[in-house]
């Protein structure tokens, strides 16, 4: 456990030394790499994967509320940076109370850890976005009357979404992010 939570946090300050690291001229911000967030994709399906042969104490204790993975591209490109980056981290503000509930009904030891790891993987995540200088979220009161959300009740179907939306929106929303777009002059 103590091996894969210092590998998100090693990635993590990886990013953020190379990012201040003074003088060296870098074609794109080292926070822009995406292999940053396919280590996250990765992780996410290792957590779904063993949720998958989880047999016993692995089960979500009631309906969470999750954000829809589905994504059209030409509504997704049709909305403003602002528009987009609200979409991302409202969806990983309900992922990470969708993991935390989760959490708390998982009886399953090496289960425990793949859902610490992708809790501390989408906080992770946020503050990215926030060194992008992407305007801070302000979670609402509650997931009810969320717009882009629906319920899950199974545990697997909650990590396949988690999986699918960084895959999706969240890999967009960093893709075409102001501070991530090279300078071609």
């Amino acid at each position: 456990m103590l091996q894969k939570t210092g590998r998100g946090l090693l990635a993590l300050l990886l990013i953020l030394l190379e990012w201040t690291r003074p003088g060296l001229p870098s074609p794109l911000r080292p926070i822009c790499d995406l292999r940053v967030l396919n280590h996250f994709i990765k992780e996410a399906r290792d957590a779904e994967v063993a949720m998958k042969s989880c047999r016993e104490g692995c089960s979500l204790s009631e309906s969470v509320t999750v954000p829809q993975t589905r994504v059209e591209l030409d509504v997704w490109e049709k909305k403003n940076a602002l528009e987009q980056a609200h979409e991302v981290q409202t969806g990983l503000w309900l992922l990470k109370q969708a993991l935390s509930l989760l959490r708390t009904s998982v009886t399953n030891t090496a289960l425990l850890s793949h859902i610490d790891n992708s809790i501390r993987n989408l906080l992770s995540i946020s503050a990215v976005l926030r060194s992008l200088n992407i305007q801070e979220f302000t979670p609402p009161a509650s997931a009810a009357g969320l717009e882009g959300t629906w319920t899950v009740s199974s545990s697997t179907d909650l990590l396949q979404v988690h999986v699918n939306f960084l895959r999706g929106k969240v890999r967009l929303l960093l893709l075409d992010a102001q501070a991530c777009q090279q300078d071609v002059s």
